[in-house]
């Protein structure tokens, strides 16, 4: 359990979060649940069905009065109930020896990718719970499957994935009349009034079936739409992505396992069809690949406990259980530390501040840039978390992709395609804009807007985020006031620092609007990356050392930071530390021809 527990106690990064907190306040300020839209501009007062307000309702609290401390107490404990659930249900399924243990710590390495604070970690609970309420009964314990009906009834009202419940219930209903055995054949009349209820229960919530229709709707329009196709959670899984925490060994083992257990006792058709339906949902898109996590682990558990008592060569008694479990711990060890070591995932009780516009939103809030604009999605969620109810500083788009097909598609378009962009801000003549600043392979928006500089003005910039508001209009005074007239929220192309290397007026022009930018923001270590290398045209080594170090420490895992101080440590003649920086350089970001030729340049120094 504490291995359980180290896997998510990673740093929250889901942007997500945000909205689902200003929903949950608006429910408890309203004392009522919102059915209209409130969050966003273009579609401010139309119907709005979203099944995830009984998790809404229930984070808000634990946020109000604890912050931080709340959120991850709420991860903390969803994610022990759900283990602790389904360890026990392996074990009512026979499973009593040391190996859930070890399954439960591996299923823990793949499940934290999904353990942000979302409707799924409740879902957790819910999905787990029924499990073993189900396998309870089925391997002779006490019958308490009519709160499945209560469990149903909650899962309606707190994620889309409600008939997930419905569709295990009617697993456990087809297995057991596959079966054959009495216990099956008589359970069948109670079990489909049980599933039946669960089902109509299902119908409460504020909107009816129209609630219960959103992932069917889903799968047959919306997953077709560019918007869609693009965000990477509901892309087939990434292996790559996945290699440190066995989610592939996982894959393979449990059918494997399944089939040794049909050879040798008998096919357990629950588990079959679980097997089907989790692989089904989750090797398409890894969204849902904590969830088959969770599904493998009783059953996983059971098949592996049964194989390895099944080997001549299994240590038994008088062996001692200490002993035992000391290797057992030494295990679930040995297996969690690549996951555990993840760079970009290290333990931390915190709020990842790099992903969240904070400093664009004081900016905005500062200067009263306000009226239509445009966002990401992924940022629609903090600005309607700091500016609702204030109708002119909502989104254009929320974390729902809240809006019409047409600006669902001409929005994904405008990421790579400057006339999908000017097609859309035709459409709204937008005030503002607030993109991100790091952009995805493919992705050109920053780029176009940036390009367009008779419309365009760039006020604000850091690492997270780049505001630009329209020359003419209600924020032209914004415009004039705060516009950079060097600095790009690009890349600065290197025909500039060639210029500025020439040109020492040009160079201290770009010098101070580099360093507003720092002023700016406290996450600002791209602007002391580009700065870093002025300062060295200037004979000013210490300052170009001192804000790298500055910006390393802010951000240990942004590429080039490495590179760049070991060039200022050649140019120090410290030699060692350049090695060591380019080495480290070489380790995050990868091998290039260019760090290799400055490894040997830091070798070939004086004295070395």
């Amino acid at each position: 359990m504490a291995a359980v527990l180290w896997s998510v106690s990673w740093p929250l990064s889901d942007t997500d979060v945000w909205q689902h907190l200003a929903v949950g306040r608006t429910i408890w300020t309203l004392h009522a649940f919102p059915t209209r839209q409130l969050w966003t501009w273009p579609n401010y007062g139309a119907e709005d069905v979203n099944a995830s307000w009984g998790f809404r309702a229930l984070i808000w609290p634990l946020w109000s009065a604890f912050g931080v401390a709340g959120l991850f107490a709420w991860r903390w404990a969803t994610t022990l109930a759900a283990f602790a659930m389904l360890w026990l249900a392996a074990r009512r399924m026979g499973a009593k020896g040391f190996a859930p243990l070890v399954v439960a710590a591996w299923c823990a390495l793949i499940y934290r990718h999904r353990s942000q604070i979302r409707p799924e970690t409740l879902v957790a609970v819910l999905f787990a719970a029924e499990i073993w309420i189900l396998e309870n009964w089925t391997n002779g314990g006490k019958d308490r499957r009519w709160q499945l009906v209560p469990i149903a009834l909650i899962w309606a009202n707190a994620h889309i994935s409600y008939w997930l419940g419905l569709a295990l219930q009617g697993i456990y209903l087809v297995a057991g009349a596959r079966s054959g055995s009495p216990k099956g054949v008589a359970a069948r009349r109670p079990a489909l009034v049980i599933l039946l209820a669960s089902a109509l229960v299902s119908f409460v919530n504020p909107w009816g079936w129209k609630a219960l229709w959103q992932p069917f709707d889903y799968y047959l329009h919306w997953r077709h739409e560019p918007i869609f196709r693009s965000i990477g959670e509901l892309q087939p899984v990434d292996w790559g992505y996945h290699a440190r925490n066995g989610l592939l060994p996982l894959v393979i083992l449990w059918p494997v396992l399944w089939l040794w257990r049909a050879l040798r006792f008998g096919a357990d058709w629950v588990e079959a069809l679980l097997l089907a339906l989790l692989y089904a949902l989750a090797l398409p898109s890894q969204r849902f690949t904590g969830l088959l996590a969770l599904g493998a682990l009783p059953f996983v558990s059971r098949d592996l406990d049964a194989f390895v008592r099944s080997r001549p060569w299994v240590i038994r008694k008088p062996a001692s259980p200490w002993l035992r479990g000391a290797l057992t711990a030494a295990l679930v060890i040995a297996i969690s530390l690549p996951e555990w070591t993840r760079p970009e995932m290290g333990f931390g009780i915190r709020l990842d501040p790099r992903v969240i516009p904070t400093a664009a939103c004081d900016f905005m809030e500062a200067h009263s840039v306000r009226g239509r604009g445009y966002n990401p999605f992924s940022a629609g969620g903090y600005m309607i978390y700091r500016f609702w109810p204030d109708r002119t500083r909502l989104p254009f788009m929320d974390i729902h992709q809240s809006g019409s097909r047409e600006d669902r598609t001409l929005y994904a378009t405008a990421q790579h395609d400057s006339a999908a962009w000017r097609a859309l801000d035709a459409k709204y003549t937008f005030d503002y804009a607030l993109i991100l600043t790091h952009q995805y392979p493919g992705e050109r928006l920053l780029d176009f807007v940036s390009a367009d500089s008779a419309t365009w003005a760039l006020v604000f910039t850091d690492d997270v985020a780049a505001l630009f508001v329209r020359r003419a209009g209600p924020l032209a005074d914004v415009a004039g006031e705060f516009a950079y007239h060097l600095l790009p929220a690009g890349i600065v192309p290197v025909a500039m620092l060639d210029r500025c290397a020439a040109d020492s007026l040009l160079r201290r022009r770009l010098e101070a609007e580099l360093e507003r930018a720092i002023a700016g923001s406290p996450w600002n270590g791209r602007a002391r990356l580009l700065i870093a290398p002025l300062y060295m045209m200037d004979g000013r080594l210490a300052d170009a050392h001192a804000t790298l170090d500055r910006a390393i420490a802010d951000n240990p895992y942004m590429f080039h930071l490495r590179a760049a101080r070991g060039e200022v440590e050649l140019a120090e003649r410290r030699y060692a530390d350049a090695e060591a920086d380019f080495r480290r350089e070489r380790a995050l970001s990868g091998p290039s021809a260019y760090l290799d030729q400055a490894i040997e340049r830091s070798r070939a120094g004086p004295g070395r």
